[in-house]
């Protein structure tokens, strides 16, 4: 049996004040975004300041075989980094040096706990930028992205967190620090164990450092379109028309007229045109003013009305609104945050089965969509009993949440596209990926965690 006290003294012993057990550490790492609470509160808080700490804190973890939940900002939105009874919360927040910016390479060396938008304004000083872009990207840590395979609003273009990352340093649950990956444009040597790391949701190990892929600014202008259309389905085949047409734009986001009258409510906008859903699209580079001359006309053939913009202010504007959308679910109660993928050509079928659902179970399922790359985002907006300050989520719409889960993958779709799986998927995590696969799956996590500590009871 695990002595919690002794546990926490060893912690004390080896790593000092880094060691945080007041009561609002510990009750602030029961939570994340997606609204949900652990059971109780951990043991203690990990401060973790170097690669080190964190070394020196599985050490002690493993000997005494004590569960360890490893953290960033806690921006998560599936339940992955809450942490409960018995467990150490290891913060990698405050790593957050940038080791080295190497222009000529076009990569970085950089610890987990730098947030997104910071290390984009580092990089742009000499001219360079780190394209993956979640709407989170102002709060969320380079490492949770890569934790959870993060993607964003560019990723129609320019790919997702597992696009750019080249190696990552881990530390494994024995507390031995791997340096996985490499510094090239290529390498194949060996099993990629980095891609393996990338959105295993801290089962594998601590990340205390990666090697990014950059990117040099990308020349030319910016144009920003704002298509409005009557109905979900027209917008749907309108963004799936742009692909087909084989433009590329830097990002096509979709919000649904729920969404949308939610945002403008809550940014006290003039309410849109009700039933409106409306694309925002962005191209850029050199061929920026044609692609989006072609996409205005494509948009426009399928029934939208189209609005073209030059002014990167108001291209700001207008992402704006679209990155507003969590912060207005907030608003209008508890939210079921969800994630799931289809193709791109099954986006409208699965408005439709979205549409479906909120008519049987009488509820409302406000969307956002990555219509790039046909990454859906609904919320299933209910009121419940609340519970030590957390809502329970009543059972007819964990009901509703399966039949969404599974109709994404009837389409050929997938259960989460950036999110992860944490607490809130792993009862269907078997349906996709079959029994056989699941079972593998497990037996990589025991490898490289044989004593079950990391993350238990997350994923699988």
């Amino acid at each position: 049996m695990i002595d919690h006290g002794d546990v926490v003294t060893r912690l004390r012993g080896a790593l000092g004040d880094r060691v945080d057990t007041t009561e609002a550490s510990l009750e602030g790492a029961r939570v994340d975004k997606s609204g949900h609470r652990s059971a109780g509160a951990p043991l203690a808080v990990v401060h973790a300041a170097s690669a080190a700490d964190v070394q020196e804190t599985l050490r002690i973890a493993s000997a005494t075989r004590t569960p360890v939940v490893t953290r960033g900002a806690g921006t998560g939105l599936a339940g992955a980094a809450m942490a409960g009874p018995g467990e150490i919360v290891l913060s990698t927040r405050a790593m957050t040096r940038i080791l080295e910016i190497n222009a000529d390479d076009l990569l970085a060396v950089v610890e987990p706990g730098i947030l997104n938008a910071e290390l984009g304004d580092a990089l742009a000083l000499h001219g360079l930028w780190w394209a993956p872009d979640p709407a989170s990207r102002a709060i969320s840590t380079v490492g949770g992205n890569i934790a959870t395979g993060a993607g964003g609003l560019l990723c129609a273009k320019y790919g997702v967190v597992r696009d750019a990352v080249l190696g990552v340093d881990l530390v494994t649950a024995d507390g031995e620090l791997l340096r996985l990956g490499h510094r090239s444009v290529k390498g194949v040597t060996g099993l990629d164990l980095t891609s393996l790391v990338i959105g295993s949701e801290g089962t594998l190990g601590v990340i205390v450092g990666a090697t990014l892929k950059l990117r040099r600014r990308t020349p030319g202008t910016v144009c920003t379109i704002a298509a409005t259309f009557a109905d979900v389905g027209r917008a749907a085949r309108a963004s799936a028309a742009v692909t087909a047409a084989g433009i590329q734009p830097a990002l096509m986001e979709f919000m649904d007229a729920a969404s949308l009258s939610a945002v403008h409510d809550l940014l006290g906008l003039q309410p849109p045109t009700p039933g409106a859903t409306q694309l925002t699209v962005q191209t850029d580079g050199p061929a920026a003013d044609a692609e989006a001359d072609e996409i205005a006309r494509v948009l426009t053939a399928h029934g939208g009305t189209v609005a073209l913009s030059h002014d990167p202010a108001e291209g700001e504007r207008l992402l704006g609104i679209r990155r507003s959308f969590h912060a207005a679910m907030e608003a209008l109660g508890t939210t079921l945050i969800e994630d799931v993928s289809v193709p791109r050509s099954a986006l409208a079928a699965m408005f439709d089965e979205i549409a479906r659902i909120e008519r049987s179970y009488d509820i409302a399922i406000p969307t956002v969509a990555h219509a790039g790359d046909g990454n859906l985002h609904p919320n299933f907006v209910f009121t419940a009993p609340v519970a030590e300050g957390v809502p329970a989520v009543p059972e007819h719409i964990w009901a509703a949440a399966d039949e969404l889960f599974r109709a994404a993958l009837r389409l050929g779709g997938t259960l989460t596209g950036e999110h992860g799986i944490g607490v809130l998927k792993r009862r269907w995590l078997a349906d996709e990926l079959g029994d056989a696969q699941w079972e593998l799956q497990r037996r990589i996590t025991r490898a490289f965690d044989p004593l079950g500590i990391l993350n238990p009871g997350k994923v699988f």
